[in-house]
């Protein structure tokens, strides 16, 4: 069974989180405040990006100052009931064993909507009477839903770690995973993931897949890609959504077009769609998805795009019926962009031989790289003069040739023979 690296190596202790150490001696030193009584501030507020670090410092906090942590998305508790229920209850008593208790309301920014009912004013009375500390995580503490709230809080804010901290961090990964990495393979990764670590072990887990060795071959088809960070998250809900409008909206957090969700999506059907007949309604709704993508780019009409997007989604989604969750399986990057990433170059040159090829012969450039280049190939490799008076005839530079020969030495003949 496949575990995430992200929860195979989430630290557990604050010496291994990453970065933001002065942040952290703040959280730790308003932690250890309790020992010689309620602080002024029972609560303290965490706040920043996704990926650094918030919830995990909590977490590693607790394990080494030996505390009870009671923790909950506060998303999930959204009444006054709810949230007094299960924070008011943790707040007021100590544990069976005597320890101390630290109780971590994440996900506050879940809280805020219009469904909410009183969940942040039940939050503020029982800051107000709380006796153990309270810990809040937000992506951001200033939504105007939280403009009281504040006052009773220690903010604390959370930045993105450095390039160099994420880098050091994945080495570690990598040396308990026994995985040999290059250093520009993992600043490349860090670099990519806009410093947020969680996204980054995702990715370095997603390309070391059956791997010993990373090199910058197995990532340099990364730099043209779109870049999305939530687009693990826009692919689960997708695939593992009930509700056809829920599996629509995940459109609004994938920011890459519509060919390049089409190839994350159908690299990953196969391996999240387990029964058989599930599949292959899957797989229909994408040839569906693909039928419009070609009569838009025939057509050029692009009101056919919201069709694309309902059967690769909806479709795909409610295709769902009998397959089962069988534990973490991590998504792949589309292998066939991949592919056409790595072979960017060689399909240059032979566009550029094709092109060399069709003023000469007068026919298209496709069908000289399909019917000609072969034979050219075979020419080249094994008939060095008979090479020289092509590569003359078709203007072919240097590069050219090398290509078609196969090999500098074999090049240098021919080039030898043109020179004379």
């Amino acid at each position: 069974m496949y575990a995430s690296w992200t929860v195979k190596h989430k630290p557990s202790s604050l010496s291994e989180i990453v970065g933001n150490a002065e942040t952290i001696q703040k959280l730790s030193k308003w932690v250890n405040s309790w020992e010689k009584g309620i602080p002024k501030k029972r609560a303290a507020f965490l706040y920043g990006p996704p990926g650094v670090g918030k919830t995990v410092s909590v977490e590693a906090l607790a394990n080494d100052l030996g505390m009870e942590l009671v923790e909950r998305n506060a998303s999930d508790y959204r009444t006054a009931e709810a949230v007094e229920r299960f924070a008011g209850l943790a707040s007021q008593y100590g544990t069976l064993y005597g320890r101390s208790r630290l109780v971590l309301l994440d996900e506050m920014d879940g809280i805020t909507g219009t469904a909410d009912r009183g969940g942040v004013r039940a939050a503020i009375k029982i800051i107000k009477e709380a006796k153990c500390p309270i810990v809040l995580v937000a992506n951001s503490a200033y939504d105007p839903r939280f403009s009281t709230l504040r006052k009773y809080c220690l903010l604390i804010e959370f930045k993105k770690p450095t390039v160099l901290q994420i880098v050091k961090h994945l080495r570690k990964v990598c040396g308990r995973e026994e995985i040999e990495a290059e250093d520009q393979v993992l600043k490349f990764i860090a670099d990519r993931s806009g410093r947020d670590v969680r996204s980054a072990v995702n990715d370095l887990q997603a390309l070391a897949q059956g791997k010993k060795r990373l090199v910058h071959e197995d990532v340099s088809w990364l730099a043209k890609r779109d870049r999305k960070e939530v687009i693990f998250n826009v692919l689960r809900t997708i695939f593992y959504s009930s509700d056809a409008w829920e599996a629509k909206r995940a459109l609004d957090a994938a920011d890459v077009d519509a060919d390049m969700l089409f190839e994350w999506i159908y690299e990953n059907v196969p391996r999240h769609f387990t029964d058989s007949r599930d599949l292959a309604r899957a797989m229909d709704a994408l040839s569906l998805a693909d039928v419009y993508r070609g009569r838009i780019r025939s057509t050029r009409n692009w009101s056919l795009l919201k069709y694309v997007y309902d059967f690769m989604t909806a479709g795909v989604a409610m295709a769902r019926e009998r397959s089962k969750p069988g534990g973490w399986i991590p998504f792949r990057f589309p292998e066939r962009i991949r592919v056409m990433g790595q072979t960017k170059g060689l399909r240059a040159m032979q566009s550029s031989i094709g092109m060399r090829i069709r003023r000469r012969c007068h026919i298209s450039s496709v069908r000289a790289i399909r019917e000609v280049l072969p034979y050219l190939r075979i020419i080249f490799e094994s008939n060095a003069e008979m090479a020289a008076s092509l590569a003359k005839w078709l203007d072919l530079d240097e590069d050219m040739v090398e290509h078609l020969a196969g090999g500098k030495r074999q090049a240098g003949a021919i080039t030898k023979r043109l020179a004379s």
